[in-house]
C-alpha cells in the first residue's frame, strides 16, 4: 500500500535523480520544515532551497472532465523553489516562489494555494486565458530551468561524458 509519505518521498527522489543526471548535487532534508531539498549551485557557489510537491498521475477534472494535475502548496512557501513532480511521466516542473504564487489559480483561507493545469495543449481560442494548459508550463520543465535557477547548463552531450569516463 502506497502512502502519501511514499508518494512524497518518490517525488523528492525523482527531483534529485533528474538533477543528478545534469550534474547538480542536492541533499534531502530530514526535518519537516517546508524545505525538502537543498540544491548546490557550483556556478553561483550557493545553496538553493526546494519544496517538492508530488502527484502520481493526472486525474479527470471534476471527476469526468479533461485530464489535469494540481498541486497544493503553502501561501507562506519557505523554499526559494517549488518543484512539482508527476510520477507517471517522471516530469518535474520548477517555479520560483513568486512564479508559483502568481500562477496559482486558487487561494483559500487556510493559507494554501493550488497550481493546476490541463494536460492537453491549449485550444486555439482563449490563448492567454485561465485555466492553464500543458503548453503554458513547458518553460518551467526542469531541463529548461537549470541555467536560470542553478547556473548549470541543461545537459552535456553524452559523448563528452563518456570520454571523461574513459
Amino acid at each position: 500500500m502506497t502512502t502519501t509519505q511514499h508518494i512524497g518521498s518518490a517525488g523528492e527522489l525523482l527531483v534529485q535523480y533528474r538533477l543528478l543526471k545534469l550534474g547538480i548535487d542536492s541533499a534531502r532534508m530530514t526535518t519537516d520544515s517546508g524545505i525538502d531539498l537543498v540544491v548546490y549551485s557550483p556556478l553561483r557557489a550557493e545553496a538553493v532551497t526546494v519544496q517538492v510537491k508530488t502527484q502520481t498521475a493526472p486525474s479527470p477534472s471534476g471527476g469526468k472532465g479533461a485530464l489535469s494535475i494540481g498541486f497544493y502548496f503553502p501561501d507562506d512557501l519557505r523554499a526559494e523553489i517549488l518543484a512539482l513532480a508527476l510520477l507517471s511521466t517522471d516530469q518535474v516542473w520548477l517555479f520560483t516562489r513568486d512564479e508559483a504564487r502568481e500562477l496559482a489559480q486558487q487561494h483559500n483561507a487556510r493559507g494554501n494555494r493550488q497550481l493546476y493545469w490541463y494536460m492537453q495543449q491549449r485550444p486555439a481560442r482563449g490563448v492567454g486565458q485561465a485555466p492553464l494548459h500543458a503548453g503554458d508550463v513547458e518553460q518551467h520543465l526542469l531541463e529548461r530551468r537549470t541555467v536560470a535557477l542553478f547556473g548549470v547548463p541543461a545537459a552535456a552531450p553524452a559523448s563528452a561524458v563518456d570520454e571523461d569516463l574513459a
